[in-house]
C-alpha cells in the first residue's frame, strides 16, 4: 500500500482562494466602515444599533446575500468534485470571516478586543454575538475544509461520516439558536424591537457545547488516516 501522491495543484488553490477571500474580507470590511461611519455607527453595541433606514437596510440584507453567492462560487471555481467545492467554499468563508474583523481593527478602532459585540448578519433575524464566536467557527471551517481538499479525490472521496455530519447539524443549530435567542424572543414585537435590540448575555456555555458539536466532522477527518492506493 502507498499513500496518494501529493497534487500541488491543490495546495495552489487553496493559496489562491485564501487571497481571493482575504482581498474581499478588506473589501467588506471598508464598506461596513463607510457604512457605519454614515450612521455613526463604528460600536454596534449602542443605543438604536440598527438605524431606521429602509434603503440602507435593503441594501445591506442583498449584500450579504452576494457575499454568500461570491464565496459559494469560489468553491465551485476550486474544486473538482462536490465535496471538494464545498470544502472551498468552507475555506473562503472562514478566511473572509477572521481578517474581515482584522482589516476592521485597521480602519477603525473596532473591535478593541474579541470579546466585543457585533451584529453577525441579519437574515432571517439580526445575530448578535462577541467576535470570538464567529471567529472559533471560522477556524473550524478553515480545518475541516482544509483536511478534505487535500485528501479528496473522485475514485477516492475524503467526507465526514453522516454521523459526524449530523452531529455538527445539531450544533449548526444550537449556535444559530444562541445567536439569534434575543433576536427570537422580540421578534413578535415588531421591526421596531429588532431595531433597538442590545443582548446583555452571551449564553457561553451552550455555544460551548454548540462549537464542540460542530467540531466533530473535524476531528474524525484529523483522525482518520489519509486513503491509500494501490
Amino acid at each position: 500500500m502507498k499513500t496518494r501522491p501529493h497534487d500541488p495543484s491543490r495546495a495552489l488553490n487553496w493559496v489562491v482562494v485564501a487571497l481571493f477571500a482575504l482581498g474581499m474580507a478588506w473589501v467588506e470590511a471598508a464598506c461596513v466602515f463607510y457604512i457605519r461611519s454614515l450612521v455613526d455607527r463604528i460600536e454596534p453595541y449602542q443605543a438604536l444599533p440598527l438605524p431606521d433606514s429602509a434603503a440602507l437596510g435593503s441594501v445591506e440584507l442583498v449584500r450579504e446575500l452576494a457575499t454568500l453567492l461570491m464565496l459559494g462560487t469560489t468553491g465551485w471555481l476550486a474544486g473538482t468534485t462536490w465535496r471538494s467545492r464545498l470544502a472551498f467554499a468552507t475555506i473562503a468563508f472562514g478566511f473572509w470571516d477572521i481578517f474581515y474583523y482584522l482589516f476592521l481593527r485597521v480602519m477603525a478602532p473596532w473591535p478593541q478586543s474579541i470579546l466585543d459585540w457585533d451584529i453577525l448578519f441579519l437574515l432571517p433575524l439580526p445575530w448578535w454575538g462577541p467576535v470570538l464566536a464567529p471567529v472559533s467557527i471560522a477556524l473550524l471551517m478553515i480545518a475541516g475544509g482544509t483536511l478534505v481538499v487535500s485528501r479528496d479525490a473522485s475514485d477516492r472521496p475524503c467526507w465526514p461520516s453522516r454521523l459526524a455530519l449530523s452531529i455538527c447539524f445539531i450544533g449548526t443549530g444550537l449556535a444559530l439558536y444562541v445567536f439569534m435567542g434575543d433576536s427570537i424572543r422580540v421578534a413578535g414585537q415588531g421591526i421596531g424591537a429588532l431595531r433597538s435590540l442590545l443582548p446583555v448575555s452571551f449564553n457561553w456555555p451552550l455555544f460551548l457545547v454548540a462549537w464542540i458539536l460542530m467540531a466533530t466532522p473535524v476531528v474524525e477527518l484529523a483522525v482518520r488516516r489519509p486513503a491509500a492506493q494501490e
